[in-house]
């Protein structure tokens, strides 16, 4: 009577997640039909496609599982594998929420054309590292949610469930970074480092470089290279725009910006400001930039006893030169500054580009695509130079991006 009540309870717990299972498969449960239709349609043919593998291959563990309790296995061995089921199921199912909510953030007409922006922002800022160094270019998906700080699940990565690789590169923007969402910028830095293998060699050639000064320098710097080459891409596809935004993310009481977190691959805040500061001056020369170190050091005076910061900041020209003007195999034997020139992204570069465009920088589909992320270059830099005209400067910014977002299926590739 036991062994046919728990047989019994067996094959109604196999049943229940089937079920469960075969429901994943109608995406149109995970976000709404209009929401799909938002997407380009070559992102939204490659998430359903990889979500749809998923959930299939879950489907025919269900029924494997289903076909071996009606076989009569043993009900140990069911249940092991029902219990496997079940975890899988849940991993599943955390993926398809993560892009469920994702994509279900473009249902409203104006952010639907806002993140479509973001995506071509995004896939242009890939684009040009990965095809001047032969890397194939993932697509991007763009989402808004809250918090101070971006994030990036990058494409290719294993997701939750341990086997299947994400999509696409989907990036976390935040709210109240909108109107200077360089931070996007950072983010695709951080996949173009994986893919080409920059963060370590990056953090090869700090460690090399370093150890001359102090070993204890040279391990810090070299753990935090993958951050260090994030905040490198934006500054060589932003200028110094990045600066003020980051300054906004990372500040907070004097002891935490000074604060090491065990295992934290981000440089802490008051060197992490003055690094990305640091690349600016050994750039472009003085500027707007030093007036947010100053700013910096006066609210935040350094310890006399903190060797570390000391000695980064005496470091400071090394290491901007080991991380733009270096050459890495990584990059095919060229410098970051070789492949993404900081100049074309300095207050002059882009002052000339405002005034030759004219008004049309701001309505030629032409520059949109030519010129993408210069332009969003000035237009953040402009909105961080001149904050008392911030509403002006936001509206103006956020109707450029909706409007590279609106019908970008008629725009020539950027170069």
């Amino acid at each position: 009577m036991t062994d046919r009540l728990e047989r019994e309870q067996t094959g109604a717990e196999v049943a229940h997640w089937r079920l469960a299972v075969e429901a994943l498969a109608d995406l149109d449960t995970v976000a709404a039909p209009e929401a799909w239709r938002a997407l380009e349609e070559y992102l939204q043919r490659e998430v359903r496609a990889r979500l749809a593998a998923l959930v299939a291959g879950l489907a025919a563990e269900a029924r494997a599982l289903q076909q071996a309790f009606g076989s009569g296995r043993d009900l140990g061995e069911v249940r092991a594998g029902l219990l496997r089921l079940r975890t899988r199921y849940l991993r599943a199912e955390t993926i398809l929420d993560f892009y469920g909510d994702a994509v279900n953030s473009r249902t409203n007409p104006r952010l639907r054309a806002l993140l479509r922006g973001f995506d071509t922002l995004a896939g242009d800022s890939l684009a040009a590292v990965l095809t001047r160094v032969g890397g194939e270019v993932p697509l991007a998906l763009v989402y808004l949610d809250t918090g101070l700080g971006a994030a990036i699940l990058r494409a290719g990565v294993r997701l939750w469930d341990r086997e299947h690789p994400s999509p696409a590169a989907a990036i976390k923007l935040t709210r109240h970074n909108l109107s200077c969402p360089t931070s996007l910028l950072h983010e695709t830095g951080h996949q173009v480092g994986h893919l080409t293998g920059w963060n370590t060699e990056l953090g090869a050639a700090l460690a090399e470089r370093l150890n001359r000064r102090s070993a204890p320098l040279a391990a810090a710097w070299q753990g935090w290279a993958g951050e260090v080459a994030a905040d490198v891409h934006a500054f060589a596809q932003a200028g110094w725009a990045p600066v003020a935004a980051l300054a906004n993310v990372v500040d907070g009481p004097t002891a935490t910006v000074y604060r090491m977190r065990p295992g934290d691959p981000h440089p802490y805040p008051m060197i992490r400001v003055l690094f990305n500061v640091a690349l600016c001056r050994g750039w472009f020369g003085a500027g707007p930039w030093d007036g947010v170190a100053a700013a910096w050091l006066r609210r935040h005076p350094p310890d006399a006893g903190d060797t570390l910061t000391r000695d980064s900041i005496a470091a400071l020209d090394d290491i901007v030169d080991v991380c733009t003007r270096t050459p890495m195999a990584a990059l095919r034997g060229a410098a970051l500054g070789d492949v993404l020139d900081p100049r074309r992204v300095s207050p002059e570069a882009l002052g000339a580009l405002a005034r030759q465009a004219g008004p049309s920088l701001l309505t030629s589909d032409y520059l949109r695509r030519r010129e993408p992320l210069r332009i969003l270059a000035h237009l953040v830099s402009r909105a961080v130079a001149e904050p008392r005209r911030a509403r002006e400067h936001h509206d103006r910014l956020l109707t450029w991006i909706a409007a590279l977002g609106a019908n970008p299926a008629v725009l020539e590739p950027a170069a």
